[in-house]
């Protein structure tokens, strides 16, 4: 199995950072490579002709490789709604379309859609929480029951870590005719993907969490049969002949045919480019199935040590590998995650549930001294 990445970040010996869904710590690699390009910033001059054009082709090839797909096929922008947004304008749908979304999920792939349904005539079907925890079953059944125009749907439900089975449910989606949208802002950099088996219409994701990067990066796949949409914003970098270099400036004005043309406006940012590209590499380099084996591994020992506290523990068929969330009997006490930070155990409240979260740098000293942790917070507040 592999062996716990501790070395490669700044992670004190006596915290467990058991958040990687919030914010994922960055490696020490990527810290020098932010250094370098705030060093590179303030003397543009050093830079060669040819610096830009390498930097967006490492960060589009990084992150290409994650998910299985091709550079050409990727574009870069800032974030998971700009990639959302994005979508929606290439999608252009049609008044009476009907939009499958989940239940809480977070905002991104749920807002843009519901701000157009005041005023494209779009309708919103919400696949309601299950109480069984099956998200993949909720979801089919609602496919079954009205087929919708597009699900915008996550593939880890970010709040309690609930799995979407993309490889059942992309079947009944193509069945119905229906378009596919992933947030795979939980999934990416966790473990495998592969958006040439999985062909969805869209997938975005970004760097600050599971891929090790920095805010502000983020990276949108549109399928080859998607990428003829107008982007968001019109660049000269996404037109075929648009080049301060050339008479006459505007030589040709054409989309780039693949999905470079959806890059975002002042995509030059070198600093943040580079550390993302840092941080992808590296989980590439490391095996995203060796990634997923290891924190599958972390949460089910997590998993086995809190559901003996008489903590209420999801089943493991039902929840990403990556994920853990656990719910406290009579609900979360008050001041509770204070008590677990006052020990160095740093997780997540979200709507009600406990999301911990661990990551390469994580081993089984953080897993026991979140477990103590736990025990010791109930037992203060009289909740075991």
């Amino acid at each position: 199995m592999l062996p716990s990445q501790r070395a490669r970040f700044d992670i004190p010996s006596d915290i467990a950072w058991l958040n990687a869904a919030a914010w994922g710590p960055l490696p020490r690699a990527a810290v020098e490579a932010g250094r370098a390009g705030v060093a590179r910033k303030a003397q543009p001059w050093r830079l060669p002709g040819d610096f830009a054009e390498t930097q967006y082709a490492r960060a589009r090839a990084a992150a290409a490789a994650l998910i299985g797909a091709a550079p050409a096929d990727v574009a870069i922008i800032p974030s998971v709604g700009y990639g959302v947004s994005t979508a929606a304008k290439a999608l252009d749908l049609p008044a009476g379309s009907r939009v499958l979304v989940l239940a809480d999920d977070h905002s991104a792939p749920v807002l843009e859609w519901m701000s157009r349904a005041g005023t494209d005539g779009i309708a919103i079907d919400t696949v309601a929480r299950p109480e069984d925890g099956d998200w993949t079953a909720a979801v089919l059944a609602a496919i079954a029951r009205q087929p919708p125009t597009l699900a915008s749907i996550a593939s880890v439900h970010w709040s309690d870590g609930g799995a979407l089975d993309l490889p059942r449910i992309v079947p009944a989606l193509r069945d119905a005719g229906a378009a596919l949208l992933v947030d795979a802002t939980h999934a990416v950099g966790a473990g495998p993907m592969d958006v040439t088996a999985l062909d969805p219409d869209f997938l975005v994701f970004p760097t600050y969490k599971w891929t090790l990067g920095p805010y502000g990066r983020a990276f949108l796949y549109v399928a080859p049969r998607r990428q003829g949409g107008v982007p968001l914003e019109q660049t000269a970098h996404g037109r075929r002949g648009v080049s301060a270099e050339h008479i006459p400036y505007l030589a040709d004005t054409s989309y780039l045919p693949d999905a470079r043309r959806f890059d975002m406006g002042e995509r030059d940012h070198f600093v943040s480019l580079e550390m993302a590209a840092v941080g992808m590499e590296l989980l590439a380099a490391l095996g995203l199935g060796s990634v997923a084996e290891r924190l599958a591994a972390l949460t089910a020992d997590l998993a086995e040590g809190l559901a003996g506290l008489g903590l209420g523990v999801p089943a493991a068929a039902l929840r990403a590998p990556q994920i853990l969330s656990v719910t406290i009997p009579g609900g979360t006490p008050a001041g509770f995650l204070a008590r677990l930070e006052g020990q160095g155990v740093h997780v997540a409240n979200r709507l009600g549930r406990i999301r911990i979260s661990p990551h390469i740098y994580n081993d089984a000293d953080d897993v026991a001294r979140c477990v103590a942790a736990f025990r010791a917070a109930l037992d203060a507040q009289g909740r075991r």
